[in-house]
């Protein structure tokens, strides 16, 4: 069998227009992911709605709804392989209604590409991605600044190195390092350094978008941090018994450990042995960060245990939070939050109710100063520090720990109103 390729998700990001779906529909072309069939169904339908030259943003726009508005609404996933990743290109909307699907966006992304149109430079949503990229744990980010060929913009080195400069300053406001970053000038629509090396820009001497994609940092896999797997189910198979599936995000699950489930169905928690791995119907001696197994575990039933319970091992118990303090942004909450409110977190696999309970300080989202110390409320835009009260038992880590456990949207009648990290927070004593 010849060695998996390394998979990465990367998520495409910028304000609505400069051109993410258009830049992800030109790589997938360009490298030969969509054929030219495809490619001319998508020109003639184009053409028919008057959006000629939206063709390549229609790779990625599937929704009909999308293509009559010309806007990204939903997350669209597509794959790319290239000789050493095979890429999930998630490509998150800039609209500002859809910057939930962003979240859940960037909170599975391992690097981040933004777009940021060369005629327009640093927008609202600009920011608003950069710093929620960063709040999200998106480490590795590249920036493609396109529309290059625009009218106004020539291909001017001068006009890159000028949003170059604005972008690099918003990079540094929110904690990234702009000199490690790589920016690249393009332009999507007509294919200049997206794949292929463009002729009209000879000041340009760096890679192109996709070989650029291709030196990304493989994920790390956090296989040193304490075994954390968060359940999504669990099966009865006959003959076996109960198999709790999940995805193990950090630490390493071998056959034979001693392992505990929490909060588990009395909030003590159920222990067991573990008597074997599968994954793809293939028995395995050990898991990693990124796979997702299903285990049988000796002493642990059908009953016991059920989504949004987290395994770990018995000598580092994952943690339940009585309380915890986070760090959220407010994104789409139709008027005001204050104390005593009480949405659904969806935290790993858990979709849990918590309650506010305290608001200790609002922050400016661009930077994280403190603006306001004990605010009366917070509303869309407001990045903050809250005290948050689960009204059921939670299994949830601190960022500064384990940060792929820390992270959570917070939902409110089917739209995504906040999402953060935890920062901080009160152990429930066994």
């Amino acid at each position: 069998m010849a060695k998996e390729k390394t998979h990465m998700n990367v998520v495409f990001i910028g304000h609505v227009d400069h051109g993410k779906s258009t830049t992800v529909g030109r790589m997938m072309f360009d490298s030969g992911a969509i054929d030219e069939q495809t490619l001319r169904k998508l020109k003639d339908k184009a053409a028919e709605l008057g959006k000629s030259g939206f063709e390549f943003a229609f790779v990625m726009d599937n929704l009909k709804e999308e293509r009559e508005r010309g806007v990204t609404i939903d997350l669209a996933h597509k794959k790319l392989v290239t000789d050493k990743y095979e890429f999930t290109i998630i490509d998150a909307p800039g609209h500002k209604d859809f910057i939930k699907n962003m979240i859940t966006g960037a909170s599975q992304a391992d690097a981040g590409v933004l777009v940021v149109a060369a005629n327009d430079g640093v927008m609202a949503q600009t920011k608003e991605h950069v710093f929620l990229s960063r709040t999200l744990g998106v480490n590795q980010m590249i920036i493609a600044v396109n529309k290059m060929d625009i009218k106004g913009v020539e291909y001017s080195e001068a006009k890159f190195n000028e949003i170059k400069s604005a972008v690099s300053d918003l990079l540094k406001s929110v904690g990234y390092k702009p000199e490690t970053i790589p920016f690249i000038p393009i332009a999507s629509l007509v294919g200049d350094n997206v794949v292929k090396k463009s002729e009209n820009m000879p000041w340009y001497t760096g890679k192109t978008l996709l070989e650029t994609m291709n030196d990304l940092n493989p994920p790390e896999k956090p296989t040193d941090l304490p075994l954390r797997m968060p359940l999504q189910d669990v099966y009865n198979i006959t003959g076996i018994g109960a198999v709790p599936v999940g995805k193990v995000e950090t630490g390493v699950l071998k056959v034979g450990d001693k392992v505990i489930v929490v909060p588990a169905r009395d909030g003590k928690g159920v222990t067991g042995e573990v008597k074997s791995i599968e994954m793809h119907h293939e028995q395995m001696q050990s898991a990693e960060p990124g796979d997702n197994v299903g285990i049988s575990v000796r002493g642990i039933g059908k009953k016991d245990v059920a989504r949004g319970d987290v395994l770990g091992h018995t000598n580092n118990v994952p943690t339940v939070a009585e309380e915890f303090t986070a760090q959220i942004v407010v994104l789409n909450h139709p008027s005001v939050i204050t104390v005593g409110y009480t949405p659904v977190f969806h935290i790993h696999t858990a979709q849990v109710a918590c309650q506010f309970v305290a608001i200790e300080k609002k922050l400016n989202p661009a930077t994280g100063e403190v603006l306001q110390e004990n605010p009366d409320f917070i509303r869309n835009g407001d990045a903050a520090i809250v005290r948050i009260k689960p009204t059921q038992p939670l299994c949830i880590e601190k960022q500064s720990e384990i940060p792929q456990m820390s992270r959570f949207a917070i939902r409110d009648s089917g739209a995504t109103v906040a999402a953060g990290m935890c920062i901080d927070l009160k152990k429930k004593e066994a």
